[in-house]
């Protein structure tokens, strides 16, 4: 019988990062050579293996907790040593501190014990440089052989990549059977009540990797966040931290910032994850989504191939340094552009970052590309001519799914079966709509032509949606969540029909139907929005895509239940969102298990989450707009006020916000009374237009309309 190889598990360890480079450890502090344990550069794992031992026996851990943005401090006992009696008086503590070439641990040995201490304590290494996929699909790497260099240092090189250590003041053993295990040793004597502090530090020369530290400035504005619901503002802390360590640039492009996906296995440039999280950060700042434009335009699509997914136009899915094969026949070439929404996510950003007050002569120079995308869109997107958005995988070795939801068995109808390809999503088609008319309106702003065809291409668009999407479900009218290659709509109801909501394509009636679903328990009864309902025969809560809680799909769906008005369903998210932060140590994983909240009382993670990922930081700023509700127009002079934050989630006030790159301050009362101060005086407050309460079902023959 043959062994499975399984994705290693990681939700019980404690990472530290500063991009490129991250960490990964044990509760205690030790990475150990196994699992997906180790310190990694970019798509390579520099340190396999890093154990600390105080007179050959491990500290027994205490506890552990961040120390900063990118470091973190582990607490451990040496009980065996100092004073007898029940208290302890040796104590360890561990402090890992990361910088973009690698990382540096300070070792505090504190005594307060009556008598003299002495010990030794010494550190093992290891160094395999094992790829990242080899990891991700429960592979092995043998350790590499260690060199001694002066006194103090060790060094392993293979594949272009050189990781040294330096131990100042320790004794290096890397002798014979040492060479692939070495250790670092100090000899240690406290005085009575003394301390000692022992430092190693580990340095990656990886002059190949495909990304690279951005400049140390901020992207975007910190804000100021008060709060009744400290929740929201141990979050927001969070995760602005965790979005600062994640930041990426290219190496021939500093400047240009983007976020990398997340921790361990996304931690470069992901199209649709990048793009998504700096869309979020909009509130903070323009420059974020100007850099993540600019470094996807740069590799947009030429030409058609195949092998890559590439076609003219289209936004690169993720970047490599060499081809990805992460098993069950997946081989995924360095540049890939296996995605179907990257495109118009990548236009929809650009408009939106325009009204949030990206500069015209930044916009300007993306024009081209703009263009370009919305050519992919007609000429490419809908290979089969039927009005739809499709996508199918032609390789063989590429993702079957191209869609966020892109694990192999995401789209299954009712019943359990899965899909087969070409497969037409629904929230593809609600992301197509939002960039024809948003790229309309670029165009028509800068005096090019083409915004009367995208807008009528929209309109075709809808009434194919319309005719085509529509179904009965258990709970009424919904549209599917995809069509197969026979263009029969798979029946299963799922979160994707929420990202439809604000994109333009549904009208009243159809959002508000939409609405009532994602508020049923079998979508809203977990700690944020189950991916699929427990009605449906493919649900497992700790399924990848069929029935978790993914924290940017809350997210996203929450906002747009905001904006739309669908106040108490929007506040039913926010409520799960920030219960499951709280329950994560206010550092959402990319996602977790989609439990009934009774369950356990709190979220059951998922055990192979990315944490910390990009867009699950960055839902903490897209509830804070949704919270205070600034909705700008920065092209039209306009910026709306209508808040969340009121009666249920009580004042919410926010310093440091940003339109057109000016600082705004928003406060939302107690009762929902909101104000904004210092906007510029280019731009007027709108007042809010009522949303009908409540909104008739849409038509039960909805789905039989053409």
């Amino acid at each position: 019988m043959t062994e499975r190889r399984l994705q290693p598990l990681l939700h019980d360890l404690v990472g530290v990062v500063r991009a490129p480079t991250s960490a990964l450890g044990d509760a205690a502090g030790q990475i150990r050579p196994a699992g997906v344990q180790g310190v990694f550069h970019a798509d390579a794992r520099v340190l396999s293996r890093a154990e600390l031992r105080v007179d050959d026996r491990e500290p027994e851990a205490l506890t552990q907790g961040p120390v900063g943005p990118h470091a973190a401090r582990f607490v451990g006992l040496a009980r065996w040593l100092g004073d007898p009696g029940p208290d302890p008086t040796v104590r360890v503590d561990r402090i890992r501190r990361l910088d973009p070439a690698g990382l540096t641990e300070e070792l505090h040995v504190v005594s307060t014990a009556a008598d003299p201490v002495r010990a030794t304590v010494s550190v093992d290494l290891g160094c395999d440089l094992a790829p990242i996929e080899v990891v991700k699909s429960g592979g092995t790497a043998e350790p590499l052989e260690a060199k001694a260099g002066r006194p103090g240092q060790l060094a392993w090189a293979a594949d272009g990549i050189t990781v040294t250590v330096t131990a100042d003041g320790a004794t290096v053993d890397a002798d014979a059977d040492r060479s692939r295990s070495p250790r670092l040793s100090w000899p240690v004597e406290l005085p009575a009540r003394g301390a000692v502090t022992l430092s190693w530090r580990l340095a990656v020369d990886d002059p190949r990797a495909v990304v690279v530290a951005p400049p140390a400035a901020r992207t975007w504005a910190r804000p100021e966040v008060t709060a009744d619901d400290r929740r929201l503002v141990r979050f927001l802390d969070r995760s602005l931290d965790d979005l600062h360590a994640l930041r990426l640039a290219e190496p021939a492009h500093p400047g240009d910032v983007f976020l990398g996906a997340g921790v361990p296995w996304f931690l470069t440039l992901f199209g649709r994850d990048s793009l998504w999280a700096a869309r979020m950060l909009l509130p903070l700042g323009t420059e974020l989504a100007a850099g993540t434009l600019r470094v996807l335009a740069r590799r947009q699509g030429a030409r058609v191939d195949p092998a890559t997914g590439e076609a003219p136009g289209k936004i690169l899915h993720e970047l490599r340094r060499h081809e990805f094969a992460a098993g069950e026949g997946l081989r995924l070439p360095p540049a890939y552009y296996g995605t179907v929404d990257a495109t118009m996510l990548w236009v929809s950003l650009l408009h939106d970052a325009w009204r949030w007050g990206l500069p015209a002569d930044q916009v300007e120079p993306l024009l081209p590309h703009l263009q370009a995308a919305l050519a992919w869109l007609g000429e490419h997107a809908d290979a089969d001519g039927d009005g739809l958005v499709e996508y199918v995988d032609t390789t063989g070795h590429g993702l079957s799914n191209q869609g966020w939801k892109d694990s192999g068995d995401a789209v299954r109808f009712r019943d359990g079966r899965q899909a087969r390809a070409p497969i037409v999503l629904a929230e593809v088609q609600g992301y197509a709509y939002e960039a024809a008319i948003g790229g309309a309106a670029l165009l028509d702003a800068f005096d090019r032509p083409g915004g009367d065809r995208w807008r009528e291409h929209a309109a075709r668009l809808a009434e194919r949606f319309r005719a085509a999407f529509w179904v009965d479900g258990p709970h009424g009218p919904q549209p599917a969540l995809a069509l197969d290659r026979d263009k029969r709509p798979v029946d299963s109801l799922t979160s994707n029909i929420g990202h439809l909501l604000g994109t333009g394509l549904l009208d009243d009636d159809e959002s508000a139907q939409v609405a009532r679903l994602l508020t049923t328990d079998a979508l809203a009864g977990g700690f944020g929005l189950r991916t699929m309902s427990t009605d449906d025969a493919g649900f497992s809560p700790l399924s990848y895509h069929c029935g978790s809680i993914w924290t940017h799909d809350t997210a996203i769906v929450l906002a747009g239940l905001a904006r739309g008005g669908f106040r108490a369903a929007a506040l039913g998210l926010a409520e799960g969102l920030l219960a499951a932060a709280e329950a994560f140590d206010h550092r959402l994983p990319e996602l977790y298990g989609g439990d009934d909240r009774a369950l356990a009382g709190r979220p059951v993670p998922y055990p192979a989450a990315c944490r910390p990922q990009a867009w699950s930081a960055a839902s903490a700023v897209l509830l804070l707009q949704a919270g205070v509700g600034l909705y700008p127009d920065v092209p039209a002079g306009r910026v709306l006020l209508a808040p969340l934050a009121g009666p249920e989630l009580g004042t919410l006030a926010a310093r440091n916000l940003r339109v057109a790159d000016a600082s705004v301050d928003v406060t939302v009362t107690a009762t929902g009374a909101a104000r904004i101060d210092h906007l510029p005086p280019t731009l007027a407050l709108a007042r809010p237009v009522p949303v009908p309460s409540p909104r008739r079902s849409p038509d039960p023959d909805h789905s039989r309309r053409s």
